[in-house]
């Protein structure tokens, strides 16, 4: 379905960026990979659906690297076509007790970086008329949890961001959504879990079905591999006229 077209996926050498940069990889699409850590494994895994894989390791908290990445993707492909805005950072601290610094990074990483390649990547699309901007924003970009605030804010952020890019093309080819995931058992949830279970003295199971228990009604992680399922539809001709939403998979939580 997408042969012959480019995918940018930040935040793709693990977790949900590289389920969905597989998915697109198996639905025809040249992929650059973005992230930090080991990049081969993530290589090979798209090289095998038979597409070009590139990498770029842009830090996504500085607007520079960011249109270093933009332009060498479209100068190696010859065009960005889908551009999917997945990396992202974490910190808990109650506000008062929350590093400056860190709050910082997460509006950076999670936020502005959506803004700066969103930026540089639509004159191409609206060229051509024809783009898919996929942000993979949170339920918490459409509720909050306590000690969370920055990661709250940069995802209310990308959902409004969303929302207002999504106007500015409803009468272009370009579409532009969010994903809002609940919890899925990435590194930075697994995190979590770790935390939770040092904490209560419990195992790595009941860690988890504590915490999915206070959120998630269905008690089951969302997988990487829906998420990227929703991703490859909002690529395709039958999401032609989605535009703007906020598409929530999370089990029920913001149904409560």
């Amino acid at each position: 379905m997408l042969k012959g077209k480019t995918a940018l996926v930040t935040g793709s050498t693990s977790g949900i960026g590289l389920g969905v940069a597989r998915s697109l990889a198996r639905e025809g699409a040249n992929v650059m990979l973005n992230g930090f850590g080991d990049v081969e494994p993530a290589r090979r895994a798209l090289a095998e659906c038979g597409v070009k894989v590139s990498y770029h390791g842009a830090d996504m908290s500085k607007p520079v690297e960011i249109e270093a990445m933009v332009r060498a993707c479209e100068a190696e492909f010859g065009a960005l076509d889908i551009l999917v805005n997945n990396a992202g950072i974490q910190h808990v601290a109650k506000v008062e007790d929350f590093p400056p610094e860190r709050w910082d990074a997460i509006i950076a990483i999670n936020l502005s970086a959506a803004f700066h390649t969103t930026r540089l990547a639509l004159p191409g699309m609206k060229k051509r008329n024809w783009g898919r901007i996929v942000n993979i924003a949170s339920t918490h970009g459409l509720v909050a949890s306590a000690e969370k605030s920055a990661y709250v804010a940069s995802k209310h952020g990308i959902v409004g961001f969303t929302k207002s890019v999504a106007l500015e093309t409803a009468t272009t080819g370009v579409t532009v959504n969010a994903i809002c995931p609940g919890w899925v058992l990435t590194p930075l949830v697994q995190k979590q879990v770790d935390a939770r279970a040092s904490q209560a003295g419990v195992d790595q199971a009941e860690a988890k079905r504590q915490l999915l228990a206070e959120k998630q009604p269905s008690l089951q992680f969302t997988t990487a591999e829906q998420l990227a399922a929703l991703a490859v539809f909002l690529c395709s001709p039958a999401a032609d006229n989605v535009r703007g939403v906020a598409w929530n998979v999370d089990g029920g939580w913001v149904a409560q």
